[in-house]
Parts: structure tokens; C-alpha cells; sequence
């Protein structure tokens, strides 16, 4: 193989860890990468090339070397997490460019492990929507660039399924992590509530924010995780079999869901059921008021994190969004309506392992600029294409979108996995099996792409 650009982060580590090549080598080969074609799909806001080389060196120079998990990796962050020395603009003019004193938790484990960030990605303003563009560019699917990435991890998605860097750290508040990998062919984890530390905007919208790794393998992705959580990559020698619900209806009235997102969960369902898993097709008793309650929560955390910025600077879009959620504060700081989801789920989910879905309702928007639109299109635009990610925010419950087949376009097809409180390592298990059974594509085959 030419280079160690388009590896996966194991890869990376274990040639790192045994000296096959340097720090320097991996990370300056993937600068190089992301300099040819980054243009193309914008996915980073800020690209680190003197501090990420001589922050490679270091971690060549460590001591510990041997015993790193990531290293030498090569890793995005969100431009919403605090990166040493760099300022976090979370994708607007109105936070200060000022740089940061600390990394976030999550970015010290990174660097702890031995990881490299190579720069920040673009997210949208105040990452709100399900779509990645504003005054720091649009984040475009590697796949087909005339579709969105997705949001607000969208950056960081494009990133790696452009074979940009091997991992990346992104967030998910209301599906900002499964969105975007979904459209880009990545897998990803959105860990129940508590398990990464989060640390997200102005109280993690409510506890519904979680921070997540993206990654083209489950064995990067649980590589990750277990960096992230401080726990290890855990597996199970011998997965247990599990009791899947299959699900294709939308948990939100009104949406319709696309022929290839249905036809995906009734694949997987078929492909799980001949491994040995108890599958069936039942759907879980969503509330007519759950579209009522997501937008009340995804706007007064908006509002929240708006505060104390100036209005002038954000874009009409957000300055609607946080009006809206305003109204909404008290009521969503108080639970109950969280609290009253949960307790309509768990029955279902005494029943049931696992839940399988769509992990979206149809293929991305086209890619655009989006910030410059009405807020009503932006919400409907968001709410037509994702209704399946909300739910597991509000109730947080860990989430993963895994890629299964591929749309019209060619783009990826994906599923959702959803489990109770506390079964990160059975969903990653289960997505570990749906990837050898019906193996994807790791990255987009863009026009140069060194590996597929």
C-alpha cells in the first residue's frame, strides 16, 4: 500500500506503536491529503499543519509510546469543542476568536491516547441543523458533493469518509452525529446519556448532547469509544443472540420514509434473523406529541446557547430558532416531557434488545446555502429527512447509524440500532456483525483516493 492515508486508525497505531513509521510520516501525508482535496467538500474550518507536526513529534518522543491506543492518529474535532490553542467559533461570527486555554475532556483523552488533531470542521451556526454550511464554507457529501454532509457533525463526516483522517470527534444533540455519518457512509455511536463526558455549548442542550466518535470500521469506532469513555475497547467472545424490533414506520406524524431506508432495515432484519437473532417487526408507541416536544427541545436549547451572543452577528435562521425556544426554557429545564417519553418506551424495550430503523427517511438535501434561507423551510427541510434521530436524545439512550447498501445515487444507505440505557458494547457487537455480513465501503472513491 502507497500510503498511510485512507488506513484505518488501528492500522495507524499498531505500525506507529511498532515503529513502522513515524508520527510525522502519517500525519504529514494526511495534511497533504486534506490540502488536495478538502476544496472539493470543505470540511474543515481550520486545518493545524505546523501544530499538528510538531505535536506528531511529541507524541513520537513519548515515553509510552508502545502502550497508546491512537498512536499517531490523525483525528478531527468539531468546531465546538475546545482545542488548546485554537479558538472554537461553533460555526459563527458572534463567538469570540479567541483561543482556547484547555483542551475539552474529550480532546485531552484524545491526545492522551497519542492522537494528533489535525484541525477543526466546519459545523453550522450554533450547530442546529441537519445541514453544514455558513460563513466558514458548506460541508458536502464526498460521496456526491451536490448533497449535504449533513449536520451539525457534518465536517467532521465528510472528513473521514473522504479519507481525510482516519477518526473523528463530533456531537450529537438531536441526531448530529447519526445524520451526518448516515449520508457519508460512517459508522457512529451516540453513547447514552453520562457515559462520554459532554461539556456541550450551555448545558448540552438539557443533557441531550453527547460527544461520539466517527469512524469507517466498527473496530476504529470501538477504538474510539473506549478512548472517549475511559473504558477500553470491550467485546464479547461470544455475542449473545438478541431480541430485535424491526421498525420502518416514522416517529413523526406526517413523515414518509423512502423506499431504500425501508428496504435497508428489512435487509438487515433478514440478514440478523438468519444469524440467529430473534427478529420481528413491531413498531414502538412514538406519541402523536413527539414533534411537539423535539422542536420545543431543540429550540430552547438553541435559545440557550444564544444567549449572552450577539443577534446581529447570527444568521436569520438561528435568530428564529432561539426566538422560538425561548418560550419553550422553563418547561424543557423541568424533564417531564422527557421523563414521560421514556416511560411510554421502556415496556417496548423490556420486549426488545434492540431497536432497528431507518437511520434517515430519505437522501440528504442538496447542498446549498441553507443559512441563507427561511427558518419554516430549514425545519421542514430537517424534519422531512430525519425523524428517527430526536427520540434517542430525549430519552438518552445510546444510538448508532451503521451503513447498509447504497441509494439511487450511489450514495450510502444506512440503518439506526437503539438500546436500552447501558448497551453501547451490545449495539457495538450488533453492528460489528452487520458489517461482516454486509460489508460497506470505507470511503468515498473520490477522483485521486489512494484507497477504497
Amino acid at each position: 500500500m502507497n500510503s498511510w492515508a485512507g488506513r484505518t486508525a488501528s492500522d495507524i497505531a499498531a505500525a506507529v506503536r511498532a515503529k513502522e513509521v513515524t508520527p510525522r510520516e502519517v500525519v504529514a501525508e494526511h495534511l497533504a491529503r486534506i490540502e488536495r482535496l478538502d476544496g472539493r467538500i470543505e470540511s474543515f474550518r481550520k486545518v493545524r499543519t505546523e501544530a499538528a507536526l510538531a505535536e506528531a513529534d511529541e507524541v513520537a518522543a513519548r515515553a509510552d509510546l508502545a502502550g497508546l491506543p491512537l498512536a499517531g492518529v490523525p483525528v478531527a474535532v468539531k468546531d465546538n469543542l475546545a482545542v488548546r490553542g485554537e479558538a472554537h467559533r461553533d460555526g459563527t461570527l458572534a463567538t469570540p476568536d479567541a483561543p482556547a486555554a484547555e483542551d475539552h475532556v474529550t480532546v485531552a483523552r484524545l491526545r492522551a491516547a497519542g492522537a494528533v488533531v489535525v484541525g477543526l470542521t466546519n459545523v453550522p451556526e450554533l450547530c442546529v441543523f441537519g445541514t453544514t454550511e455558513g460563513v466558514y464554507g458548506i460541508a458536502r457529501n464526498p460521496w456526491d458533493p451536490s448533497r449535504t454532509a449533513g449536520g451539525s457533525s457534518g465536517g467532521s463526516a465528510a472528513a473521514v469518509a473522504a479519507g481525510l483522517v482516519p477518526i473523528a470527534l463530533g456531537n450529537d444533540g438531536m441526531g448530529s452525529l447519526r445524520i451526518p455519518a448516515a449520508n457519508c457512509g460512517l459508522v457512529t455511536l451516540k453513547p447514552g446519556h453520562g457515559v462520554v463526558p459532554a461539556g456541550i455549548g450551555n448545558g448540552d442542550w438539557f443533557g441531550m448532547s453527547e460527544n461520539g466518535p466517527l469512524a469507517t470500521t466498527v473496530e476504529d469506532l470501538r477504538l474510539m469509544y473506549g478512548v472517549l469513555a475511559g473504558t477500553g475497547p470491550d467485546r464479547a467472545a461470544e455475542p449473545p443472540r438478541r431480541r430485535i424490533a424491526a421498525a420502518v414506520r416514522s416517529p413523526l406524524a406526517g413523515v414518509s420514509v423512502s423506499e431504500p431506508y425501508t428496504t435497508a432495515v428489512r435487509q438487515a432484519a433478514g440478514l440478523l434473523s438468519r444469524a440467529g437473532h430473534r427478529v420481528r417487526r413491531a413498531e414502538p408507541p412514538y406519541p402523536l406529541s413527539l414533534g411537539v416536544t423535539s422542536l420545543r427541545h431543540w429550540t430552547a436549547g438553541t435559545a440557550v446557547d444564544a444567549e449572552g451572543l450577539d443577534p446581529a452577528r447570527l444568521a436569520r435562521r438561528t435568530r428564529v430558532h432561539a426566538a422560538v425556544g425561548r418560550r419553550f426554557v422553563r418547561s424543557v429545564r423541568s424533564g417531564g416531557g422527557r421523563e414521560r417519553l421514556r416511560a411510554r418506551l421502556e415496556p417496548f424495550f423490556a420486549e426488545y434488545d434492540v431497536l432497528l430503523t431507518p437511520a434517515l427517511a430519505r437522501r440528504s438535501p442538496a447542498a446549498g446555502p441553507w443559512h441563507e434561507r427561511g427558518w419554516l423551510r430549514n425545519v421542514l427541510a430537517n424534519t422531512a429527512y430525519s425523524p428517527f434521530t430526536p427520540p434517542w436524545n430525549l430519552t438518552g439512550w445510546p444510538a448508532m447509524s451503521v451503513p447498509f447498501g447504497a441509494l439511487p445515487s450511489g450514495a450510502p444507505c444506512a440503518v439506526q440500532l437503539v438500546g436500552r440505557p447501558g448497551t453501547e458494547a451490545a449495539l457495538l457487537d450488533l453492528a460489528q456483525e452487520l458489517e461482516r455480513l454486509h460489508p460497506w465501503q470505507r470511503t468515498a472513491p473520490m477522483e485521486d483516493q489512494y484507497v477504497q
